[in-house]
């Protein structure tokens, strides 16, 4: 593997690669070494907390249930990866487990990934996302590329890049020798440069209303889906998302979804944001109090100071007692960000990792204006919570021919201002 690769950064891919395999009816055994490692660390990051902790063994099980692992088949053998390694230890009935953030996750999934003697494409899966997540690709360059690399045959070469596609490690538009590889991550990195190169390949019109949405989005730091259509245009918008220049934020209840855009570089001030939010738990914090800011009146526990309240959390203090802490934090619940206890009828809430806290606060308060604005928020509790690549590849699949087309000409621009 290439050894410039930080260790952190092929962890980000293993997770991401381990969603797409998670998908797909022949990923996990063609891909184990990838699936075992992704699945062992989405199971640590959960368990885990900014410290030490000991849980119970049917909490275990309620966390697995959460990481959709089969508690009866996969559970135990992740747990003995994690015992092996030092992270957690049984003992009278508990799980102890180590003090975790999202970087020493990654860590942890590179290990174990490395140690487990990955296969040749398994390798060659996290050389191509690396190289497509800078720029998009022709495949004839990216074949080539990973030929060369990881020592494939042309054979060899073209059915990886294949199922590479089909799985969905990399996105593909185009056909035969204009089929452009590339993948969502792509305005996570050098986002400023990549932006300008979109808008100098798109008309007058076009880059105003951009420059529009944009300005919203550097006040407020979001913005509802329909407000986002009524100034771009669904065309624009459609093609903005499948390209991945905007994120789209999935909060569900019982009523529907609704759904709102961020920028992926809302988390680049201090962050790697495909490192520090590879697992999605600060946009899910970030939308929840997006969601406790807009539908809750004071007497239900409504978020009036954002900052103080993360600040608070941030500190180890809890907060509560309210009845919306109670509805409207479950995903975070599931999936130990936040942990909630009742009060008489009310709820209290304390923050069991503190970097996401962190990195939420930074999303939050880089705007004057933060999320008051979004409107026609489901008044029921939240339940769910769908991250931005699930939203790109929604969009991405539901594209029409000529909007496929408007998508494959920004990335066209990406790849250094191919004329449209």
């Amino acid at each position: 593997m290439n050894d410039n690769i930080e260790k952190e950064t092929v962890g980000a891919w293993i997770i991401h690669h381990g969603r797409k395999i998670a998908m797909d009816a022949y990923g996990a055994s063609e891909f184990p070494v990838m699936d075992e490692a992704a699945k062992a660390a989405n199971l640590l990051t959960r368990l885990g907390e900014s410290n030490d902790t000991k849980l119970t063994e049917s909490e275990v099980v309620a966390v697995a249930k959460v990481c959709r692992l089969n508690p009866r088949v996969e559970l135990e053998p992740l747990l003995k990866i994690l015992e092996n390694r030092r992270l957690i230890e049984r003992k009278d009935g508990f799980i102890n487990v180590l003090g975790i953030n999202t970087r020493g996750a990654l860590r942890h999934a590179t290990s174990i990934f490395s140690d487990s003697e990955p296969s040749n494409i398994e390798i060659a899966s996290i050389e191509l996302a690396e190289k497509t997540s800078n720029t998009p690709l022709l495949q004839g360059t990216a074949a080539e590329y990973i030929s060369d690399t990881c020592k494939m045959t042309t054979r060899d070469t073209e059915d990886f890049i294949f199922r590479s596609k089909t799985i969905g490690f990399v996105d593909s538009e185009g056909q035969e020798n204009d089929c452009l590889l590339f993948n969502g991550n792509l305005f996570r990195r050098n986002s400023i440069l990549k932006t300008h190169n979109v808008l100098s390949s798109l008309s007058s019109s076009e880059q105003t209303k951009i420059r529009e949405f944009k300005d919203i989005m550097d006040m407020r730091g979001c913005a509802s889906v329909n407000e986002g259509k009524k100034i771009l245009g669904e065309n624009i918008f459609e093609k903005l998302i499948a390209a991945g220049v905007f994120d789209l934020n999935t909060v569900s209840n019982d009523r529907g979804e609704h759904i709102f855009i961020t920028a992926p570089d809302s988390f680049h001030k201090f962050v790697d944001p495909m490192v520090d939010d590879c697992f999605d738990m600060a946009k899910a914090l970030v939308s929840a109090f997006t969601y406790g800011m807009t539908i809750r009146d004071s007497s239900q526990g409504r978020i009036h100071s954002i900052s103080d309240l993360l600040k608070k959390l941030i500190r180890g203090n809890t907060i509560g007692s309210a009845t919306a802490i109670g509805m409207d934090y479950r995903i975070l619940e599931q999936n130990r960000v936040v942990h909630i206890t009742p009060n008489n009828g009310l709820f209290d809430m304390k923050l069991l990792k503190k970097e996401i806290g962190i990195l939420a606060l930074e999303v939050l308060t880089r705007g004057d204006a933060n999320f008051t604005t979004i409107d026609h928020l489901p008044e029921a509790p939240m339940t769910n919570y769908i991250g931005p690549e699930d939203g790109r590849v929604r969009i991405r699949k539901r594209q029409n021919t000529p909007s496929k087309r408007a998508t494959q000409d920004i990335l066209n621009a990406l790849r250094g201002g191919r004329d449209i």
